[in-house]
């Protein structure tokens, strides 16, 4: 088995670390930022390479704060929180600016494996999916609360599923009857909607759409996102891995133009002034050999910017 795989743990398998920890073009003095900590797989890697160096690595969930412990040492210090507090978080400690950011925005394998998390369509549990399991809303309360015109809205906009109209009536009208609370009760709601043979994708959409709904995902990586350019110093790398193309398309625009939608801003002169430039023209994917170990890799696409000159 090959070194990239040889801290991978029960909890997760980092995908791309080869690329990533490349990407970032880490020095041993060097200050870095995992935004998404997860299992620890990609910071524990990072931490090899640092000597008198530091990595601040964030998350909002109690497990991986847990998880964190096996990696204490002076070089790291872990940051119980969402990282749309980014810059926030790290000014508030005094180490702005810092020299990389890898962002791997995928579910760890925990989150998917732990039936009572509500993250995945293999198990029934309850109806969460929550990133921080104290936050407020679950998936339950948007199925059962939300009017059916915005159930049409994030499955829509968030699962790209083709019948969005015909799912949101469906489940609409399902819960009328009694509150759908349960992964199984919501898969057996929806069963009229699925297309033949082709159930598995059309779930994972309707969970995609849930859980970005009840973690507001695309509103908090566009919030992270603008953070960065303030947070790296010039030269510094940005480095984010997405899994679907809403936030691929994000991530894209923004190492771009600077900015989600339109065409970056231009000067008085014509000039176009960005704060990152892209050293990715097209993503990197993962190898044949890691789809084949690790199926979550399959759909990652990598990105790769460095912090232009003020």
């Amino acid at each position: 088995m090959s070194a990239d795989y040889q801290n991978d743990t029960d909890y997760h398998r980092p995908v791309m670390l080869t690329e990533c920890l490349a990407a970032l073009d880490l020095r041993p003095a060097g200050r870095y930022v995992d935004v998404t900590f997860g299992g620890g797989g990609h910071s524990a890697r990072m931490l090899e390479h640092l000597t008198t160096g530091h990595l601040y690595s964030f998350d909002q969930d109690a497990d991986a704060e847990q998880e964190a412990v096996q990696l204490a040492r002076p070089q790291f210090t872990f940051i119980r929180a969402n990282f749309r507090d980014l810059h926030a978080e790290l000014e508030q400690r005094g180490v702005l600016p810092v020299d990389g950011l890898l962002a791997d925005l995928g579910v760890s394998s925990h989150q998917f494996d732990t039936p009572e998390r509500g993250f995945s369509t293999r198990f029934d549990g309850p109806l969460d999916m929550r990133m921080d399991p104290e936050g407020n809303r679950t998936a339950a309360d948007v199925v059962n609360d939300y009017p059916e015109a915005e159930l049409h809205r994030i499955f829509g906009m968030y699962g790209e599923v083709t019948n969005a109209r015909t799912l949101a009536r469906t489940l609409t009208a399902a819960r009328r009857g009694q509150a759908i609370q349960t992964i199984g009760a919501l898969k057996k709601a929806i069963a009229p909607c699925m297309p033949r043979g082709k159930e598995n994708k059309y779930l994972a959409q309707v969970f995609q759409a849930l859980r970005i709904e009840v973690n507001d995902e695309m509103a908090a990586l566009q919030e992270m996102l603008l953070q960065t350019a303030q947070v790296l110093r010039p030269g510094g790398r940005l480095v984010v891995m997405s899994y679907h193309s809403l936030e691929d398309r994000l991530v894209k625009n923004f190492m771009a133009k600077g900015r989600f939608f339109g065409e970056a801003e231009k000067d008085l002169f014509g000039h176009t002034h960005t704060p990152f430039e892209v050293l990715t023209r097209k993503p990197v994917e993962a190898s044949a050999d890691e789809v084949a170990l690790n199926s979550r890799a399959r759909s990652a696409k990598l990105r790769i910017a460095v912090r232009s000159d003020e």
